[in-house]
């Protein structure tokens, strides 16, 4: 009771002392606008701002070959790749976004490292997060499940067995360019893969090279996002994304 009192009397005190220096807690009250309401998914469903990109065939619409065209991966229930027939990309370009993403590889284990379970996303046709079968199988740091490909590795090994649906979920912040082309200000990755931060707010070091250091090019303020052929049959559904 006396720590209590002890309480009461100190707050009593804090407020007095602002009310002396002309302060009110009002003053700091910031009543300029209300947050608009988005209804949170029940069961696994995407929320109620969210444009879903691929919950079953239908939404194959959403979705073109890299270089145009119909999608030629097998769809349905969800969208699985076909090796050497290309990647495919959103028609709808995209910013900064709030991605959901749910991959599984195939429950049959064929190869090793790089050539088992791979495919990536790719934000804005040029910054790739990395898909890959890494349960118990050894490639290089930066090449594992949820890394920024050949950038930044991710903080652990979050990944389930073979055959097992797993998800990443993504904050994404787009680089931005002065009116010169020059870069002012990278773009920036959180990943939590199958509830397990992986990427905590990593500073991209430019667009996606497979070979060489990478760097950044002037590009559009908004791209598609792209689905990776790395010839394996990786499987894709319940993709939903939040333009932020």
């Amino acid at each position: 009771m006396k720590n209590m009192k002890n309480i009461l009397s100190l707050l009593v005190l804090a407020l007095f002392i602002s009310e002396i220096h002309g302060q009110k807690p009002q003053d700091t009250e910031d009543w300029s606008r209300k947050p608009n309401v988005v209804t949170p998914g029940e069961k696994n469903k995407p929320p109620s701002d969210a444009i879903v990109l691929y919950s079953g065939k239908q939404d194959l619409i959403n979705w073109v070959q890299e270089k145009g065209g119909p999608v030629k991966w097998d769809a349905d229930t969800f969208l699985t790749v076909v090796g050497k027939t290309g990647n495919i990309k959103t028609i709808k370009s995209f910013g900064d976004v709030q991605l959901h993403i749910e991959w599984r590889s195939p429950l049959k284990i064929i190869g090793n490292g790089q050539n088992r379970g791979n495919s990536g996303i790719y934000f804005m046709l040029e910054y790739e997060l990395q898909i890959l079968d890494s349960w118990e199988n050894e490639t290089y740091t930066n090449g594992f499940a949820g890394s920024i490909y050949k950038q930044f590795g991710p903080l652990v090994n979050a990944s389930l067995q073979p055959g097992q649906w797993q998800t990443y979920d993504v904050i994404f912040t787009a680089p931005r360019f002065n009116e010169d082309k020059t870069l002012k200000s990278p773009a920036y990755i959180t990943l939590i893969h199958n509830g397990i931060l992986v990427q905590n707010h990593t500073e991209l070091k430019g667009q996606t090279e497979n070979i060489g250091k990478p760097a950044y090019k002037f590009h559009e303020d908004k791209l598609p996002l792209m689905l990776q052929d790395h010839n394996c049959s990786v499987s894709y559904r319940n993709i939903w994304i939040r333009e932020l």
